[in-house]
């Protein structure tokens, strides 16, 4: 296969499995990185993928925090649910809404997987997060975690 098919491939599975957590990416950047000459292509691609697809995460979270937060306000009117779900979330929210600490935790989440990036990519949407931040900050995590899996295989 040529390096632009490859890329294509890894593009789109990189966006599906950033959305569909059953699809695994980083088996298959290993397996990928074993097969083809084009590791490095294969790399960038899968992580391309994967921060359109966290992004989109981002982005629904984004827009449907407030829309979220009044279904569950008409939906329990007692507000102990509301209450529960407030005592977990803002704590997340305050600490993801900060340069120092969001950025941080979106990279280490991102190039290590702990924690998962796809709670981190919801979380960061609702807490006022910069897009171009947090795109920066998932597919250099990505490219490393990607990098660090497929390059010892590539050279083996």
């Amino acid at each position: 296969m040529t390096g632009l098919v490859e890329a294509l491939i890894a593009l789109g599975y990189g966006l599906v499995s950033a959305l569909i957590p059953v699809v695994n990416a980083e088996a298959y950047a290993v397996l990928a990185g074993q097969r083809t000459g084009h590791a490095v292509v294969v790399v960038v691609a899968l992580a391309v993928g994967q921060t359109v697809g966290k992004l989109l995460l981002f982005e629904a979270a984004r827009r449907g925090t407030g829309r979220l937060n009044q279904k569950l306000a008409r939906r329990n009117r007692s507000g102990r649910a509301q209450a529960r779900a407030s005592r977990w979330a803002e704590p997340i929210r305050r600490w993801l809404s900060r340069r120092r600490t969001g950025l941080p935790t979106v990279f280490v989440s991102a190039a290590v997987g702990i924690p998962p990036l796809a709670l981190v990519s919801l979380a960061a949407g609702t807490a006022n997060l910069r897009h171009w931040e947090f795109a920066t900050a998932c597919l250099v995590g990505r490219l490393i975690r990607f990098a660090v899996l497929v390059l010892p295989a590539t050279f083996a």
